[in-house]
């Protein structure tokens, strides 16, 4: 086996996603992507109000693909503040048990609360 090369913490992560089963990998990377995006800043849109796109609920779907389906949705949204909530729920459904569909109605709350928030501070863009 090569050794593995970066700091301390990238081979203790390294380690941890290679003992993951292929489902909990996609999770991690899912989770990743979204800290990675958490803060970032959207350009403004000039061509009309910024509201929610409407993206219908699949049946099936996972938390993971939830969020990213209420990313897209609420894209006028800054993720920073949405992540300890965000990364709880997404903690009661992985290490918890909590059921996907139960963890996604609580995930389009967050991000509908935090919409209204969002038009509360930006009337003119609704």
């Amino acid at each position: 086996m090569s050794r593995i090369q970066g700091s301390e913490s990238e081979r203790r992560l390294l380690r941890s996603f290679r003992a993951l089963a292929e489902a909990d990998r996609e999770t991690l990377l899912a989770f990743a992507e979204f800290l990675l995006h958490r803060g970032e800043v959207k350009p403004e849109r000039r061509e009309g109000p910024r509201v929610p796109v409407s993206i219908p609920r699949p049946s099936d779907e996972s938390v993971v693909a939830a969020i990213k389906r209420l990313s897209k949705t609420y894209e006028m949204l800054d993720r920073g503040p949405m992540l300890n909530e965000t990364s709880a729920l997404m903690s009661a459904h992985v290490l918890q048990g909590r059921s996907a569909r139960e963890v996604i109605d609580d995930l389009e709350a967050l991000f509908a609360r935090h919409y209204l928030d969002y038009r509360a501070k930006h009337p003119s863009e609704g």
